[in-house]
């Protein structure tokens, strides 16, 4: 079984042609911004790869000398940091995988391209998709730097069966890399081989220029979805939020976290908190106290450092008299206050110059097996210092250096 090029771009306008003949069949290369596409040809016999991965960014004739990939056996003359990774193998992965894997990990573009070599190991091993798919899994499992590479090759393979599943794999994992030129490129190649986005690809496509910082690009993919009908559900609701979140709109991702509640979709802690940290940041309180309020209805425990974000939100509007409330309601719940949540308090009473009452809350919470961390322990050290109570300063800081021993 053999690999099939097919459906591919024409777009470019009078494109520089280059051409290869690899037995009897003829490859066409069309350079479209960097981008190597395949013209569809027919091949008599045994199908033949014979092109660059997608993301080739120049032009480059395969040589007559080097139309066939030199399959050596690997023997003992290679690097011991190869020895040791062939020897890291799986055991129970199938010889045929086995061999290509070795061929991979002892690689050298001397020996002929990667497109070759794949060329060489169907036309002996005639690979089937679960093999195929066993490769690809362990060289993702190795973080192998050629993994993108094989994996573009493979969506080209007759024996690959290549669904839409796949292509969203690869952009995903370009998307983790932030590496969106790469992504888009294998979407394009996807969309030229007939293949259509559906719900998993779209919200994959929101979650990568969200996490890039393309508002634009996230909004016009996640109106797609609307317009495509498709049901949109927690995680593309939560992508589309994080980015309204990262371009500072907050008013809209909060409008977005509503539409959810009305139909009864809630999102994860991530996105409560992403959207709290910022409204917590800009000191704007009755934000963060909406936020709050919304990620106990959608049943999201609040931890101490959810309250602390809340905390910080009433100081920073200079409301101290509430974040002390919050401070209050977080222990009557039973919610330990961080290191955290402790200095945000004691940046209350310090501001109001409240020592006895910062005083009576530490000798409460040291009853209560509470014990000061570092930011809270060096903010009560300035403060004494700056009311000239040199003691209390070394007796805080001493018992701070003894909690860090025991």
């Amino acid at each position: 079984m053999g690999f099939v090029v097919s459906d591919v771009f024409s777009c470019s306008t009078q494109p520089y042609v280059l051409t290869n003949t690899i037995g009897r069949a003829r490859i066409r290369h069309y350079s479209l911004k960097g981008v190597f596409f395949l013209q569809k040809v027919n091949i008599f016999g045994c199908c033949e790869l014979g092109f660059k991965p997608l993301s080739a960014e120049s032009d480059v004739a395969l040589d007559s000398d080097k139309s066939r990939y030199k399959w050596v056996k690997i023997g003992s003359d290679i690097t011991e940091e190869q020895k040791k990774a062939i020897l890291k193998l799986p055991p129970k992965m199938i010889n045929r995988c086995k061999a290509l894997m070795q061929q991979i990990i002892c690689y050298s573009p001397e020996k002929g391209s990667l497109s070759l070599l794949l060329e060489a190991w169907v036309k002996s091993m005639k690979p089937e998709r679960a093999d195929w798919l066993a490769v690809l899994k362990e060289l993702d499992r190795l973080n192998h730097p050629m993994y993108f590479e094989v994996a573009e090759l493979c969506l080209l393979a007759e024996s690959f069966e290549a669904n839409v599943r796949d292509y969203t794999k690869i952009i995903h994992s370009y998307a983790k890399q932030n590496r969106l030129n790469e992504a888009e490129s294998v979407l394009l190649c996807m969309k030229s081989r007939g293949f259509t986005c559906d719900q998993v690809m779209l919200t994959a496509l929101v979650h990568m220029y969200s996490k890039a910082g393309n508002l634009k690009l996230a909004e016009d993919t996640f109106e797609e979805m609307r317009l495509l009908g498709v049901q949109l559900d927690k995680r593309s609701f939560g992508s589309m939020i994080m980015a309204y979140v990262r371009a500072g709109k907050l008013d809209q991702g909060e409008a977005l976290l509503k539409e959810m509640e009305e139909q009864e979709i809630y999102a994860g802690r991530e996105v409560y908190k992403a959207l709290l940290r910022a409204y917590s940041m800009s000191g704007d309180s009755k934000g963060a106290q909406r936020v709050f309020d919304a990620l106990q209805l959608a049943g999201v425990i609040p931890d101490a450092t959810i309250c602390g974000l809340l905390m910080n939100a009433y100081i920073m509007a200079g409301q101290l008299s509430e974040a002390c409330i919050a401070f209050e309601n977080m222990r009557r719940v039973g919610i330990e206050p961080n290191d955290k949540c402790i200095t945000l308090l004691l940046t209350v009473y310090e501001t109001e110059n409240n020592l006895s009452r910062a005083l009576d809350v530490l000798i409460d919470l040291e009853r209560d097996g509470v014990v000061l961390g570092r930011e809270a322990s060096e903010l009560l050290a300035r403060w004494f210092k700056k009311l000239g109570v040199v003691g209390e300063v070394e007796l805080v800081l001493r018992d701070y250096a003894s909690n860090l021993v025991h």
